[in-house]
């Protein structure tokens, strides 16, 4: 992130820690900020959501200076968030539990209850995972019983919203099939090593070690993707720090699903960030990247990664323009098993994009692709090994 030095960077960390952890800093910790980096460092939180931490980090130490009511309004703000995601969330389990449909809360939902307090952990919707074989009832029963708006409807969710504009994702798998190496394979138990949660018979809960394993791989599928945010590596060192856990599980789970490397290294920047550990040349890496895709990640941050997988920008472009058969058969669920119809479907995919504007998307694709340097490309082309994620995914978006 070009707005902020390496001293800046430091000291942005130190204060969200303390405002996690609830550890004051130092003398030596708060000599560090001086008010002329606020304006960077608010930048950087208000690109990675975690306005509201910088914000009591500040407070807590005593570094509001003039900016004290404006940083309360910060914390107001994610509070009141909270707030209604929560009262949405006690709704939807209401209502699938009455309609005895087994459900799973996801994410956020879940990972709010292990912060200090619900609001420092913020969410820009609610995720909820069932049964491929509920979807439809767990779709009937939200829309006629709280008026919920059905929206999209996906090969990997649904988008619901409420009548007051919250945004639900109702997901119908925890992570697609070839995605992120094998990790659906080691999700697929999900259902039957599920737990009901205290005096609820259809809310479901993952075990410590799935649950972590499926925040990992959640990670490592928007990493690929080109970026997740410095939130899901402040979530693990909460899972790491505030969750008891039997490590040697969680570590299993993530070696059957191919994701050890990611995890150490997602880990190893954690403790650089929110701990004592010294960067080296893998984790400045990782942080560059991290830091530069913001919440959602960036395209460009895709297309340099896309480049290194398929081996330069003419490739990827080819591979952009002919879909293999495994990414289209995701999108188009009638392909599977029948690979000889695929020229049809790629047909059948560029008919789409030039009926429901897809076209500027894919143009516009094509041109960052063509304006990524060499030295960026073989840069994410080293990341992605380090992070073992060096094999191409296969399940690139079909629209573009």
């Amino acid at each position: 992130h070009k707005g902020l030095d390496n001293r800046e960077r430091e000291s942005f960390f130190l204060i969200i820690t303390s405002a996690v952890s609830g550890r004051p800093l130092s003398a030596q910790e708060r000599a560090r900020y001086a008010p002329d980096m606020l304006p960077a460092m608010s930048a950087l939180a208000r690109r990675h959501d975690l306005t509201h931490l910088l914000a009591l980090g500040l407070k807590n130490n005593g570094l509001c200076g003039e900016q004290g009511k404006e940083l309360d309004n910060e914390m107001f703000r994610a509070a009141f968030r909270c707030e209604q995601l929560e009262h949405e969330l006690k709704k939807i389990c209401g209502t699938l539990e009455k309609a005895r449909i087994p459900f799973i809360p996801l994410k956020g939902s879940v990972l709010r209850r292990y912060y200090p307090e619900p609001w420092m952990r913020t969410s820009c919707d609610i995720d909820v995972f069932v049964r491929e074989a509920d979807l439809d009832r767990a779709m009937e029963a939200l829309s006629e019983n709280l008026s919920y708006r059905i929206g999209e409807i996906s090969d990997h969710d649904v988008q619901i919203y409420t009548p007051n504009g919250q945004h639900i994702e109702l997901h119908r798998n925890l992570i697609e099939d070839h995605r992120i190496n094998q990790a659906a394979e080691v999700l697929a138990a999900v259902w039957d090593t599920a737990i009901p949660h205290s005096g609820w018979t259809y809310w479901l809960e993952m075990p410590d070690k799935l649950f972590y394993f499926y925040h990992i791989a959640h990670m490592a599928k928007h990493v690929d993707n080109g970026g997740c945010g410095i939130r899901p590596f402040l979530d693990i060192w909460v899972l790491t720090h505030r969750v008891p856990h039997d490590r040697d599980k969680r570590e299993q789970l993530l070696a059957d699903g191919g994701l050890s490397t990611f995890a150490k290294q997602a880990e190893r920047l954690t403790e650089v960030w929110f701990g004592n550990a010294a960067h080296d040349e893998a984790t400045r890496r990782l942080e560059r990247y991290i830091l530069y895709g913001g919440v959602y990640g960036t395209v460009d941050n895709r297309m340099s990664v896309r480049q290194a997988k398929s081996g330069g920008k003419l490739r990827y472009a080819w591979s952009r323009i002919w879909l293999p058969y495994e990414t289209l058969k995701t999108h188009f669920p009638s392909l599977d098993g029948k690979p000889a119809l695929l020229p049809l479907y790629e047909l059948l995919r560029w008919g789409k994009l030039l009926f429901c504007g897809g076209v500027t998307r894919s143009v516009n694709e094509l041109r960052i692709n063509h304006s990524i340097g060499k030295e960026r490309s073989e840069e994410a082309g080293r990341l992605f090994s380090e992070l073992g994620l060096h094999e191409q995914s296969g399940n690139e978006d079909a629209r573009t």
